[in-house]
């Protein structure tokens, strides 16, 4: 049997299996001793989960001979990842789904937090976003309710003793000021 032959059959399960402890582990076709054909036969009866293993393990094999060949080809391998949606793309898909689908909507944590952190940024909540953040706020409880009203508060403070010229800084202000008549 050729090696060619097997990695082209190699994705048939049982095929696989067969070739694995026939071919590869097992020497009883190359004389082997009466204590190694036992080893082999045990190895045969293997769980389900031995059985997975060494299918991955061969999966791994193949692609790896794959890659081998085309690089010796001269086809450049690429990798292909797709692209992860970003905190800030997340965080607006959990309050748009959080507006548009209460039902379905699931409390998500590590989402609020960003929100309650980032709420007075422009770049990161645009404009359109805030109405409905603001509404996701009369909604908030407990210490995250609280905190957030302590940040506002210190924010607004800080803004207070500081030039008002800058249009980013009004910006700023004008969010904390209604986040705070809201939770006041």
């Amino acid at each position: 049997m050729q090696c060619g032959h097997a990695a082209e059959l190699a994705w048939q399960p049982a095929y696989t299996l067969w070739y694995l402890f026939h071919w590869r582990r097992s020497s009883s076709w190359f004389g082997a001793t009466k204590e190694e054909e036992l080893i082999a036969e045990e190895e045969e009866e293997l769980t389900p989960e031995e059985k997975r293993k060494l299918e991955r393990k061969l999966k791994k094999e193949r692609k790896k001979k794959e890659r081998q060949l085309m690089r010796e080809a001269g086809i450049p391998i690429k990798k292909v990842e797709p692209k992860k949606p970003s905190g800030s793309e997340r965080a607006l898909a959990y309050l748009t789904s959080w507006s548009k689908n209460p039902k379905e909507w699931k409390f998500q944590k590590t989402r609020q937090t960003w929100l309650l952190l980032h709420m007075y940024d422009k770049e990161k909540v645009p404009d359109k976003y805030f109405p409905i953040l603001l509404d996701y706020l009369q909604g908030l409880q407990g210490n995250a309710r609280d905190k957030t009203v302590q940040k506002a508060e210190a924010f607004m403070k800080e803004f207070d003793g500081s030039d008002g010229e800058d249009p980013d800084l009004l910006g700023k202000c004008e969010r904390i000021r209604q986040v705070l008549q809201l939770l006041s």
